[in-house]
């Protein structure tokens, strides 16, 4: 019995820490908040760009969605910010690249800017490209069902009322930051955790009735 014990002890953590594992893989995504924002409104965004691998970031590039407006980026120390513009003048793409170390394997670095969102309802999808000092390249530019998905926000009426206090004011520091702190919270991908921690339950739980089969 006290064999039996050990091995689904084994089975069960092993299991576990599979799932931990990938909990980190699913969640370490680049994504870009807040995921819902009002029409026209002039919205704080922010960035996040967490190490996957074991080489460090050292550029982050960010393309600026179809009809959406980009207006003024936060300064970072040891990050050099360049932007592409378009026969216009519209802000098409922004790139953050390290002056110094750039962010390190365990470790994630978020940067802020300003835009204006479209007047109408719809998505803005954020294709992001994210550069390591090994050389290689993740391009942040598939549908949620890939496995380097672009992060998209919903531009919707219904957060109307959310963006009216800053609608006035966006270029103040201290009223972008409070709106991003507050932002960052909203991430829909939140759930990914809770949904692969059930499927580690049940997991753990044939792991265990499969090794009970076995001894008897």
């Amino acid at each position: 019995m006290k064999k039996l014990m050990n091995k689904i002890t084994k089975i069960t953590l092993s299991t576990i820490a599979g799932l931990f594992l990938f909990v980190g893989i699913a969640s370490a995504h680049v994504t870009v908040n807040p995921n819902a924002s009002a029409p026209g409104a002039w919205e704080t965004y922010t960035i996040k760009i967490p190490v996957e691998k074991e080489s460090p970031t050292t550029k982050v590039t960010l393309k600026i969605p179809n009809g959406v407006e980009f207006e003024q980026y936060q300064p970072v120390p040891d990050w050099k910010v360049t932007t592409k513009k378009d026969g216009s003048g519209k802000v098409t793409m922004i790139t953050w690249e390290a002056t110094g170390n750039g962010i390190q394997p365990g470790q994630f670095q978020q940067f802020n800017f300003v835009a204006k969102n479209p007047d109408k309802e719809g998505s803005a999808a954020w294709d992001a490209y994210q550069y390591y000092k090994d050389g290689s390249i993740v391009e942040w530019t598939g549908d949620e069902k890939s496995d380097t998905p672009h992060s998209i926000t919903s531009i919707t009426a219904s957060q109307a009322n959310v963006s009216e206090s800053s609608a006035h004011d966006h270029h103040a520091d201290t009223k972008a930051n409070e709106d991003n702190t507050k932002s960052v919270s909203k991430n829909s991908s939140n759930t990914t955790p809770l949904i692969l921690s059930i499927v580690a339950v049940v997991l753990a739980l044939a792991a265990l009735v499969a090794a009970l089969r076995k001894k008897k």
